[in-house]
């Protein structure tokens, strides 16, 4: 079984990428699927580097049982696209961000991740950060969605 990487993209690193680690971690680990599939978080702006997720994002995510304290944010590095085979954006402005400094052979790498949920109509995953606990909750769930459509899409392609 060859390894896959996975990088999730969110601006600032402590929200929806970091969520979006320990959700996709947890499912990974439920599935024994830990040593095949790598997986990190970065954002496309240097704002919260070395800072830890948002207390919200940590709130809501050891309500329903993932535990994000060990994540720091970190900006998005050039050599991270020959490194990761997926290239996770949140939203539209991120993955344009991404497009911008992706080097020409790796672009195929860089996805919307609400495309690996083929039941939910949003594009995006809405930026929880000015807003309250209902944002947080909302985009649990869509982050939820998409991992277990990403986790099936790498399953189908990488781990036969």
């Amino acid at each position: 079984m060859s390894q896959v990487s996975v990088l999730f993209v969110c601006m600032g690193n402590i929200c929806r990428s970091p969520t979006a680690h320990g959700v996709f971690r947890s499912m990974v680990v439920a599935e024994k699927l830990a040593d095949a599939i790598e997986i990190d978080s970065a954002g496309t702006h240097a704002y919260h580097v070395g800072n830890e997720p948002d207390r919200r994002a940590q709130e809501t995510a050891r309500r329903r049982g993932i535990d994000l304290s060990d994540l720091v944010a970190r900006r998005v590095d050039p050599a991270d696209f020959g490194r990761f085979d997926y290239v996770v954006a949140m939203d539209q402005d991120n993955y344009l961000s991404l497009s911008e400094i992706c080097p020409e052979e790796h672009r195929d790498k860089i996805y919307m991740f609400m495309d690996f949920a083929a039941e939910t109509r949003s594009r995006e995953v809405p930026d929880p950060y000015y807003g309250g606990a209902a944002g947080f909750d909302r985009v649990f769930d869509m982050v939820e969605a998409a991992s277990a459509g990403l986790l099936a899409e790498i399953r189908s392609r990488h781990l036969r």
